[in-house]
């Protein structure tokens, strides 16, 4: 078969060549050539037309962003996919956060436990996202501070000391609940290890003895500015005994705020309480402190809720800072 085919082929060229007209010509096609330096630039060029999006995302401020992507008018949000995903299982990136009213997203995270066979009373935490910022390129200094819940979930009281040199003031202050009671002879106590407080309070008159204890106690250490140096030992024992502690670390509170098993009511007032205790750090007229909300218990997903319903208003009265570090 392969000596036909070469026969074949040698005939063929032998009567092509004997022919007077040439059966074959050559053509001329305008064939562009593109050096590297054409690709490179075509492939800069289709790059940036995909990332205009995301030069324009980088320009604009978060808040201008966010209005943007409000805008109702547009069939998809700014930058995008789409309003909302049409399944259950999407990339979150690409979709707008989605948000829920408080007393639905405590009802979602029940549900979730029941689903999951998880622990009934584990904690909730409560994620707050802040703007620090003030005039004149000031921001809110990061702060500790404790509240009174309207619903406490911890069935144990805080460890509480409290620093006086009169033995009645002592004695008064454990029959209201403190731990331990004394002087300056605690002092030495304290820096072995050998007694340890959740918080500790002190009467003025006794504050210039412990300055022994400001490295070992640290921020733990009484202040006026905190609430924990006063004469009314009774009214700082309620505070700190039953009060709940949180901080503002990278411009967020973390915290436990409730358990799961409490009802829905009760962990929404608690809610409540935290977001109004942590806008009074900042000036009303000055925007909105807290700018997201965040709600999980200890084995869900974080939900987003509104929170503008718990935000004062101008017109509101605000309590004072006397908590707070």
């Amino acid at each position: 078969m392969y000596a036909d085919r070469s026969f074949c082929v040698s005939a063929d060229h032998r009567v092509l060549s004997q022919c007077q007209t040439p059966v074959f010509t050559r053509v001329n096609l305008n064939v562009q050539v593109f050096s590297r330096k054409h690709v490179s630039h075509a492939a800069k060029v289709t790059k940036k037309g995909s990332s205009d999006v995301k030069a324009v995302e980088v320009r604009l401020s978060k808040e201008e962003l966010e209005l943007k992507r409000q805008d109702r008018s547009r069939h998809k949000p700014f930058g995008l996919t789409a309003w909302e995903p049409t399944d259950d299982v999407y990339v979150n990136k690409y979709y707008r956060w989605p948000t829920y009213e408080i007393e639905n997203a405590v009802e979602m995270l029940k549900k979730y436990q029941q689903l999951d066979f998880t622990y009934p009373k584990q904690p909730v935490y409560v994620d707050l996202k802040l703007d620090t910022s003030l005039d004149k390129k000031k921001k809110v200094e990061p702060f500790v501070s404790i509240l009174l819940l309207p619903y406490r979930f911890t069935t144990e009281a805080n460890k509480v000391l409290v620093f006086t040199e009169s033995a009645s003031e002592a004695e008064f202050a454990r029959e209201n609940g403190a731990h331990y009671a004394g002087g300056v002879e605690l002092v030495q106590q304290i820096i072995d290890d050998e007694i340890q407080a959740d918080f500790y309070i002190a009467v003025p008159s006794i504050l210039p003895k412990l300055s022994p204890l400001k490295n070992k106690l640290r921020k733990q250490f009484p202040k006026n500015k905190r609430g924990s140096v006063g004469m009314d030992i009774k009214s700082m024992l309620n505070i700190f005994t039953q009060g709940h502690e949180y901080s503002v670390e990278q411009d967020c509170v973390q915290t436990k705020i409730a358990s799961l098993d409490m009802p829905c009511e009760q962990i929404v007032a608690n809610v409540d309480a935290l977001i109004k205790d942590v806008c009074r750090h900042k000036p009303l007229q000055l925007g909105p402190f807290v700018t997201r909300g965040l709600i999980s218990s200890a084995t869900s997903e974080a939900l987003g809720f509104n929170f503008g319903r718990f935000i004062p208003h101008s017109g509101e009265e605000q309590p004072d800072n006397k908590n707070e570090l």
